[in-house]
């Protein structure tokens, strides 16, 4: 995501001494400005304290209603706020999870070290995600404390602030994200009460760190974007026990050991300019952050041929060419087996799916499942980064959900069928899989998965993926 940028422009032709003159009272300006954006601390007391009209914003496929006002609970005062999390099959949505963001300009937070709160639960759960620092665009200073265990007592939670200093102008106030995974699936109900800033001051930071610790490296072109991921920072708590919370590359700051091959901006975004290696790390409160990214540059990225079909002729999964049906994802992660992880880039516009550790991967389009009985074959393009092991293979199989159109009951699903034995490394391959040899696959009106297997834990970039006749 690129960082806005204000221009100034000025008349080329004023004096020197105008010029600077002009600039200082445009530095002063904005210094007054920073100056007067509020210090609130307050976020909840009873009701939303200086919130505007406009500040609840719930994720995708989250329920919408899970927050309210409560004034038979709370903690202290009249009020509290109340999220209904729902059962995971609740058609509203199968989690509670928002954001709240201020309705207006932003506060000043350089004052405070801490996000504080009083929580209770209706029962003894662990809530994924509590943090701050939220707003949609551009989510520079995020702060996420990580399953938080919550029992049925109202009990105070901190979450620590990285670098005050940085807060100049912050509207996510809170965000949290709340599912049944320990509660087998079955709903609850969380209170949260007094939700503010504040000024401790007994909160030491301690170490960081990127990419989880880990010295990761990459296999990467030329324009290539990688986002510095695995930020963590460690604090020693008021009660002497130490805590991790995820947060935003913004908060480090960053070097590169060779600016002629990748560059690194204060957001934590490696662009890779010139074939090379360079390693990528960091720094937090003037220590040296742990875990580093070393990015090898290949070059230039070749692309992947550009479909020509016309496009009425096309059931498109995954194309920059044609418009997709409605995905549900690119790769399932279907645990415990699979290894394979996505590393998804984008070069001048075009979207490259990257499976890294590659072994198989599930893609899945089953809302609505897909009717391609007029369809005669499945194109996908594959490239290997890396080198092809002896033996190696890649194979195919396809899913149909039923009549009923979900999974189970009446599915049918196709026998492994052999893509190619002939892979070669460093170049596109271009397949075009006859849906009528796909056996075992008794109907193709609600295809729903496509699934990829062969793969030795290497990398693999898929695109142009469609069904066509």
């Amino acid at each position: 995501m690129k960082n806005r940028k204000i221009n100034y422009f000025r008349n080329t032709l004023l004096l020197g001494l105008v010029l600077l003159t002009s600039v200082n009272c445009d530095r002063d300006m904005l210094d007054e400005t920073l100056a007067t954006y509020p210090k609130t601390a307050e976020i909840f007391t009873d009701t939303p304290v200086a919130m505007g009209s406009d500040f609840y914003f719930p994720y995708g496929g989250s329920k919408a209603s899970a927050w309210s006002i409560d004034t038979q609970e709370r903690f202290r005062g009249t009020a509290s706020m109340r999220f209904d999390v729902p059962n995971d099959n609740d058609p509203e949505g199968n989690y509670a999870g928002a954001i709240f963001r201020v309705d207006g300009a932003g506060r000043n937070l350089t004052d405070y070290d801490a996000l504080t709160f009083y929580a209770k639960a209706s029962q003894g759960v662990t809530i994924s995600e509590f943090g701050f620092g939220e707003d949609f665009y551009p989510n520079k200073y995020m702060t996420t404390m990580t399953n938080v265990s919550v029992g049925t007592a109202w009990t105070k939670y901190i979450i620590p602030i990285p670098d005050a200093s940085k807060l100049v102008q912050e509207k996510g106030m809170f965000r949290y994200a709340a599912g049944t995974q320990g509660t087998n699936g079955r709903g609850y109900t969380l209170w949260i009460d007094d939700l503010k800033f504040e000024k401790l001051g007994t909160i030491l930071p301690l170490q960081a760190s990127i990419m989880n610790g880990s010295n990761v490296t990459r296999t990467t072109f030329v324009g290539v974007e990688t986002p510095i991921t695995g930020v963590i920072t460690t604090f020693n708590m008021p009660n002497g026990v130490n805590q991790s919370v995820t947060i935003s590359p913004g908060y480090l700051n960053f070097t590169s050991s060779n600016p002629s091959v990748a560059t690194v901006n204060d957001a934590g975004v490696v662009t890779p300019i010139a074939a090379g290696a360079a390693i990528i790390t960091a720094t937090f409160n003037n220590q040296p952050a742990t875990g580093s990214l070393t990015i090898n540059c290949s070059g230039s990225f070749s692309h992947a041929p550009r479909p020509t079909l016309n496009p009425a002729n096309v059931i498109s999964i995954f194309s920059d060419a044609y418009s997709n049906v409605p995905v549900s994802y690119y790769n399932g992660y279907w645990a415990p087996w699979q290894t394979t992880q996505s590393n998804d880039f984008a070069v001048l516009g075009d979207n490259v799916l990257n499976y890294t550790n590659f072994n198989f991967v599930g893609i899945e389009f089953s809302n609505p499942t897909v009717d391609a009985t007029s369809m005669t074959h499945l194109h996908f393009d594959v490239y290997i980064p890396g080198s092809v092991a002896p033996g190696r293979r890649l194979e195919l199989r396809l899913t149909d959900f039923g009549a009923n159109g979900v999974y189970g009951v009446d599915d049918s699903q196709s026998l492994p069928y052999v893509v190619s034995n002939n892979l070669v490394s460093q170049s596109w391959m271009s397949f075009e899989i006859p849906l009528s040899q796909q056996t075992g696959l008794n109907s193709r009106s609600h295809l729903a998965q496509i699934i990829l297997l062969g793969g030795d834990n290497s990398s693999l970039y898929v695109d142009n993926i469609y069904f066509h006749n």
